[in-house]
């Protein structure tokens, strides 16, 4: 059966909120292997409506042939999470909206390597709080932000979560990757 992974930047404070304005600094060849490798390990990407959004705005204008991460953004299945979003017009890009628990249990259980989710804090907390996200790896930069959206807002509830691996970068970004306890 297929998992559900789901890979976030995160600051010190919790905030997950424009990666772009602070992560760059902390990004290096160690980062870079282990996003990498989350990524060569999913063959379909999974996205909340406002990182869909952002991602469709920016990566279809990108050339593949100057950045290959474009091609496999652009070339890889999507499926948006979303009640809103009716015609997606990113490529490859499908719609889930109803039933999300047994549409993604489905998805699960078809052949294929991972389900990656990139950002969609929103719905990594969802799937987490649901039962449906079997990782999360988390890329815990030393930085605090002091304001922003945070992975786990006031009110989330518990989530029991088991350490599974950890790295500690040279950048001092800590690699951890939590399953369900």
């Amino acid at each position: 059966m297929r998992k559900i992974t789901a890979g976030l930047f995160i600051s010190l404070d919790g905030v997950v909120e424009a990666p772009e304005t602070w992560h760059f600094p902390y990004f290096d060849d160690e980062m870079g292997q282990a996003v990498g490798a989350q990524m060569a390990a999913a063959d379909v990407m999974l996205l909340g409506r406002h990182t869909y959004d952002a991602f469709a705005a920016h990566w279809p204008q990108q050339d593949p042939d100057a950045d290959p991460i474009a091609k496999v953004m652009n070339d890889t299945p999507k499926y948006v999470v979303s009640t809103t979003l009716t015609s997606p017009t990113w490529a490859n890009t499908t719609v889930i909206s109803g039933d999300v628990n047994a549409e993604l249990t489905r998805l699960k259980q078809l052949p294929g390597a991972n389900i990656g989710i990139t950002g969609s804090p929103t719905l990594v907390v969802a799937l987490l709080r649901d039962g449906l996200l079997d990782e999360l790896n988390l890329l815990v930069h030393p930085i605090v932000i002091g304001t922003g959206k945070r992975l786990f807002e006031e009110g989330a509830g518990q989530i029991p979560l088991a350490l599974t691996h950890s790295v500690t970068f040279s950048t001092g970004v800590l690699n951890l990757t939590y399953k369900k306890a």
